[in-house]
């Protein structure tokens, strides 16, 4: 992909997230939702937290 392509991607992915977790009252559940949603679509096989944080480089509980 090209940098604009990334760019592009990466923006739509923000304004669905934000749209997705928006009706949760607390920000840090906004934000590890979001991490969670990009954890799903990286690569391994698997999709359960631990694999995820460690794969994103972050704390998982």
């Amino acid at each position: 992909m090209r940098q604009d392509e990334i760019e592009w991607v990466r923006g739509e992915l923000e304004s669905f997230v934000a749209e997705v977790f928006a009706s949760l009252s607390r920000k840090d559940q906004r934000a590890k939702g979001g991490l969670y949603l990009r954890g799903l679509m990286l690569e391994g096989r698997r999709k359960s937290m631990q694999p995820m944080g460690e794969r994103l480089g972050i704390d998982y509980q």
